[in-house]
């Protein structure tokens, strides 16, 4: 049970977490993909909505520290977002950015939260299928990283 809930709980905060522990906790396939995609969603419920009050709290911390509110990755995110929409964040979102990462930025971007998991939900399931395809079929590679 406590494989099960660390693939799940790894899921929702670092999507290739999920993968990479249910192969080296010797997992099935679908109870690696299943758990990953649960926990990625689950991530994404949540912070669709409660996405804008973070963003907004984010800024308001930026501020006071004197950064700036705008840096580069903010704006090569929305210059995607832009060209590709709710795909292309969904599409970016398990590799590059984080579960919470992209859901908050397609909140901000007003993307209506209906549109958010069920472009995140394809997502999850194609880059999860993906990862631990090819993790498990280089397994000897994950034995290496994290022996036993």
């Amino acid at each position: 049970m406590l494989k099960y809930l660390t693939v799940f709980a790894l899921s929702m905060v670092k999507f290739l977490g999920g993968p990479l522990a249910g192969v080296s906790m010797d997992l099935p396939f679908g109870a690696t993909l299943g758990l990953t995609v649960a926990g990625m969603m689950t991530s994404v419920a949540v912070f669709s909505v409660v996405g804008a009050s973070v963003s907004k709290w984010w800024a308001r911390r930026a501020r006071a520290r004197g950064k700036p509110v705008f840096t580069t990755h903010s704006r090569r995110t929305v210059r995607v977002f832009q060209r590709f929409g709710i795909g292309g964040i969904a599409f970016i979102t398990p590799l590059i950015l984080s579960p919470i990462v992209g859901t908050i930025i397609a909140t901000v971007l007003g993307v209506e939260r209906r549109r958010i998991l069920l472009h995140m939900l394809w997502s999850a399931v194609l880059w999860g299928a993906a990862f631990t395809f090819v993790l498990m079929r280089f397994r000897f590679l994950v034995d290496r990283l994290h022996p036993q």
